[in-house]
């Protein structure tokens, strides 16, 4: 997801996403530490989007203030 396709979505389509992903990297580090992980990568790259989303979301909220 690129952070054009962030902006398009709504707040409410935001959250729900945020909290898919941050169950999915969960699942992840958990997995990781039981078995390593083909692309150990992934997990830097769901934290990143995931702050990446997280940037969106408070923006919008200072924005509405």
């Amino acid at each position: 997801m690129k952070k054009e396709e962030i902006r398009e979505m709504s707040t409410a389509d935001l959250r729900d996403r945020l909290e898919q992903m941050e169950k999915e990297y969960m699942q992840t580090r958990i997995n990781h530490a039981v078995s390593p992980l083909d692309n150990p990568a992934k997990i830097t790259a769901d934290r990143r989007m995931i702050a990446r989303v997280k940037t969106e979301l408070r923006q919008r909220e200072l924005n509405n203030k």
